[in-house]
């Protein structure tokens, strides 16, 4: 390798529970509104159903789901679903926690369900707008639930608003 260099070793934490059921009571909640929410998703291409719900700080939830189309970079994921919702209806309140999950016809999904990247780098961006991470839940049918505590933990060295303004 040519020059000087040196190594920068990053590390994710991920709270690793074995079921929903060891959830914190709130928690598990939004996790069932992401539940029903994928019973509402269209997906009749991939057949893969994901639900996602968003805790409020105000309370409320918005639930979203993932969003087909035959022109297939028409759709839209279910995270950005409901984030955008939430963010219409309630611009000036902040995202306490996002659950995701999923549902397949075909097999059990039995490992957590993952935000893509590009669902990653708008939970960043609304994390930015707010000064304040948000808890991000992840969840199969059935198994393991993993938990994060803000999105550059699923997100390192992420592109933001201070990378446009520095000129």
């Amino acid at each position: 390798m040519a020059g000087d260099f040196n190594l920068m070793k990053l590390s994710t934490e991920v709270e690793v529970y074995a079921s929903e059921n060891d959830l914190a009571p709130e928690e598990k909640k939004l996790l069932d509104h992401a539940k029903l929410a994928v019973t509402r998703a269209y997906a009749p291409y991939s057949n893969f159903h994901v639900g996602a719900a968003i805790l409020l700080e105000n309370g409320k939830i918005i639930e979203g789901n993932n969003q087909e189309n035959a022109a297939y970079p028409s759709g839209l994921c279910a995270e950005r679903v409901a984030l955008f919702s939430a963010s219409s209806e309630f611009p000036s309140v902040s995202v306490k926690a996002i659950a995701v999950t999923c549902k397949v016809s075909s097999v059990v999904i039995t490992e957590p369900v993952t935000p893509c990247g590009a669902c990653r780098q708008v939970i960043a961006e609304y994390e930015e707008k707010f000064g304040k991470g948000m808890r991000i839940i992840m969840a199969g049918e059935t198994g393991k639930v993993y938990v994060c505590n803000g999105i550059n933990q699923l997100l390192p060295l992420q592109f933001n608003s201070k990378q446009l303004k520095n000129k």
